[in-house]
């Protein structure tokens, strides 16, 4: 989802030669063999850690507290200020289908631990899929090379916080036979076909993820979370007159095989079906600055990239964003305020706990139209001296962590949606976005509207569509002149990207409206 500066990265990570490299610690991506976790209990070989109750998920791969305690020693043995361990397991499926057929089915299986060690600003990684004592010792050695000193102590003792629970499920997906996923794929195809003769082509795929995460570092922190994932989505193509068009629709939720009720199935063929037989009577929308309405829900996308990117701390530590020198100054309305949540319940970007093992809570970025805070993870805390966010978040064991977003959106404001409607006397309304770009220093963007309406005296009117926003975020922001009470976080499976790392994210804004931006379209290509 989000574009992506390739000048931008974050620190320079510690690289060992080809021979460490043949060894398998670094860019080793091979998963064949490991187990699923129904599996896992009665692999052959593995016996369940009996020395450290407090590794509960992860013990039926034979890892124990002691052999955390040994790694994380290796990792402080070169004088490092701080190192943590990530482990991650992951079973992730997918099942598509096409011409009322399943086209595509497979299993990807993900296992591994990274090793980070943190020397003034410099970061020191390494990583294994062997969960053995030798392979974790390898991975610490490489880390630990970022640091030249005297060694030091690591935690004799894990001290263990319970987590909230935002996304407990009955059953775990790995414990899901795919002939009971296929109905919801059949019957919400069956459902596209009838919704209208127009319809010609349905293309869906239903994706799950069942796996956790354990992470336990230098200062005694042990935690592990367990986190499920899903998403449905559909595309149809329609055709009219020999013209053809296509569109679509989908849902995520971090959530079981109950989160497909009859409800939210038909919601996907509805919203599927009409976001793309309505492009049939779509006309070209007026280009120029003019004022837009952003829908309550998926438009919270301009708010994710064009601002909220631009709130990571990263960027600001290094002077790119145009935030740098914003904390405590006025950046909008004073009606307007935004926050980064984590605690949405079964979110696709809800956590129990970040990447580093730090609480993950909602952290208000603007407050009425100040700028409040950054969005943290530990190293951008300690430069500013603040506590971290629970921010810090990775793609995989592969990575390192970085300030990453997860809920972000608008809270309600003192408008209502037909009352902003009705204050614009020619414009646009945006109700979803396909895609776009964004330069994350300056803000600048450019967003791709696939469905719209024309707002002509204060009604909205024909629908449009492929119309290109065109502007500034931060600016942007200063003229949002009206936010409504009606905000909707959005359900779509959106994952942001950054620096090479993708990962899981809400986005959501009530209706808002934006005194000015540049609309572009067809007519404006024409011209």
């Amino acid at each position: 989802m989000s574009s992506q500066d390739s000048r931008m990265n974050r620190r320079a990570f510690v690289e060992l030669g080809a021979t460490v490299l043949a060894g398998g610690l670094l860019g080793c991506s091979s998963t064949s063999g490991v187990p699923t976790a129904l599996e896992m209990p009665t692999t052959a070989g593995v016996k369940p850690s009996t020395d450290a109750p407090r590794v509960t998920y992860f013990s039926r791969f034979g890892v124990t507290e002691a052999m955390i305690r040994e790694t994380i020693g290796v990792a402080m043995s070169r004088g490092g200020d701080y190192a943590d361990l990530f482990f991650q397991h992951q079973v992730a499926n997918n099942l598509s289908l096409e011409d009322g057929q399943v086209n595509r089915a497979y299993t990807r299986v993900e296992l591994g631990v990274g090793v980070r060690v943190v020397k003034g600003d410099q970061t020191g990684y390494g990583y294994t899929e062997e969960l053995t004592a030798d392979a974790l010792r390898r991975a610490a050695q490489t880390a630990a090379a970022v640091a030249d000193g005297p060694a030091r102590p690591g935690p004799q003792h894990f001290s263990v916080d319970p987590l909230p629970q935002r996304y407990p499920v009955r059953t775990t997906w790995d414990a899901i036979k795919p002939e009971q996923k296929l109905p919801i794929l059949t019957t919400a195809n069956e459902a596209a076909f009838k919704a209208d003769p127009r319809v010609k082509k349905v293309s869906m795929s239903l994706v799950d993820e069942a796996g956790a995460i354990l992470i336990a570092d230098s200062q005694g922190r042990l935690v592990e979370d367990v986190q499920p994932m899903t998403a449905l989505r559909m595309s149809c193509v329609a055709e009219q007159n020999g013209r053809r068009e296509q569109n679509g629709y989908n849902v995520a939720g971090r959530q079981g095989l109950d989160f497909y009720t009859p409800e939210r199935i038909e919601r996907v063929v509805r919203e599927a079906t009409a976001r793309t037989l309505i492009l049939f009577d779509a006309v070209d929308a007026p280009v120029g600055e003019m004022p837009v309405v952003l829908a309550a829900g998926s438009s919270g996308i301009l708010l994710h990239e064009a601002i909220g990117h631009g709130m990571e701390a990263d960027f600001n530590r290094k002077g790119v964003s145009i935030y740098a020198d914003k904390i405590g100054k006025p950046i909008a309305k004073p009606f307007v305020s935004i926050v980064d949540d984590a605690t949405n319940e079964f979110a696709r970007g809800a956590i129990n706990v970040d990447d580093e093992g730090n609480a993950a809570g909602v952290t208000t970025l603007v407050d009425k139209g100040i700028l409040a805070t950054y969005l943290h993870d530990a190293i951008s805390a300690k430069h500013y001296g603040v506590k971290p966010t629970g921010n810090g978040r990775r793609e995989s064991y592969k990575h390192a962590p970085l300030p990453r977003m997860r809920s972000t959106y608008m809270l309600p404001g003192p408008h209502r949606k037909d009352e902003i409607i009705a204050s614009v006397k020619k414009g646009i309304f945006c109700s979803s976005f396909s895609n776009g770009q964004v330069s994350i220093g300056a803000g600048d963007f450019t967003f791709y509207v696939r469905n719209g309406y024309l707002i002509e005296d204060g009604k909205l009117t024909r629908p449009i569509k492929d119309v290109n926003l065109i502007g500034n975020g931060p600016k942007a922001l200063e003229q949002v002149d009206m936010v409504a009470d009606d905000l909707v976080i959005d359900e779509g499976g959106w994952t942001c990207g950054k620096d090479v790392q993708s990962v899981p994210v809400s986005q959501g804004i009530p209706t808002v409206r934006v005194a000015a931006m540049t609309v572009g379209g067809r007519a404006q290509k024409k011209g």
